[in-house]
């Protein structure tokens, strides 16, 4: 990374920082010390990404300020990052309703797997949220649900990946979709429909920049119905604690 480009970035970073001390010292918390929810950074990577498309940032300053939105707490810290770019009426970031909602008895909270100059991954057996973030810049992620638990039936994969590449993999008795495109990569999915319509959906969206997204069924790796599943799960957990009501 040049000179320029580090006191480019490190500007934004001191401008959302400025923010954050002139709304502490006003009194009452404003909209830009609120804390940013995961809508709320996905609604600034898509203006990031729009920038990269129409040529308004090369792929190494979308990566930049990508790993800043990821890494954003408040609101004042995501708005910095587009204000140098034209966005469309009501594109700025806003607090959406989830901003303020309570996670206990929630749903799980999305996972974030993001490698520059690097390699992140999550396998073996772990529950599934309904969102997964990958970011690959000059580094791999790899992503896999064939051992995973799905307390939900619909799973949204946004990738973006840079001079990188990601990997995902799937149980073979799951449906699984692409909404994808390539730039100078590829971005393959080999989409496949699952006989039951109760079973989970992964739906994978997102680019790739030179670079390479893979997401196929891996053979011979399988779960059971959706419904059965969760039923066994809690006949198990009940039967772990009979002992303990004698």
């Amino acid at each position: 990374m040049g000179p320029a480009r580090t006191a480019d970035l490190t500007k934004i970073v001191e401008r959302a920082e400025a923010v954050e001390r002139a709304e502490a010292a006003s009194g009452p918390p404003a909209e830009a010390a609120l804390r940013a929810s995961d809508a709320d950074r996905d609604r600034v990577a898509e203006i990031l990404r729009e920038a990269l498309a129409e040529g308004r940032l090369d792929p190494q300053e979308h990566a930049e300020r990508i790993d800043l939105v990821y890494r954003a707490r408040t609101m004042g810290e995501l708005e910095p990052v587009v204000r140098d770019l034209p966005v469309a009426a009501g594109g700025r970031p806003q607090a959406g309703p989830g901003a303020y909602a309570s996670a206990s008895g929630g749903p799980l909270p999305d996972q974030n797997l993001v490698a520059i100059f690097s390699a992140a991954s999550r396998k073996g057996r772990w529950r599934v949220p309904a969102r997964i973030n990958a970011v690959a810049v000059f580094g791999s992620v790899e992503i896999d649900l064939s051992e995973a638990v799905f307390p939900q039936q619909q799973i949204q994969i946004n990738v973006t990946s840079i001079f990188g590449s990601v990997e995902i993999r799937v149980p073979e008795n799951v449906t699984l979709c692409s909404s994808g495109s390539g730039v100078l990569g590829t971005f393959e999915v080999e989409t496949n429909e699952a006989a039951d319509g109760n079973a989970p959906q992964v739906q994978v969206n997102g680019y790739a920049v030179l670079s390479s997204v893979e997401a196929k069924p891996r053979r011979g790796a399988w779960i059971h119905d959706l419904r059965h599943r969760l039923r066994a799960e809690r006949r198990e957990r009940r039967k772990h604690l009979e002992p303990f009501r004698e």
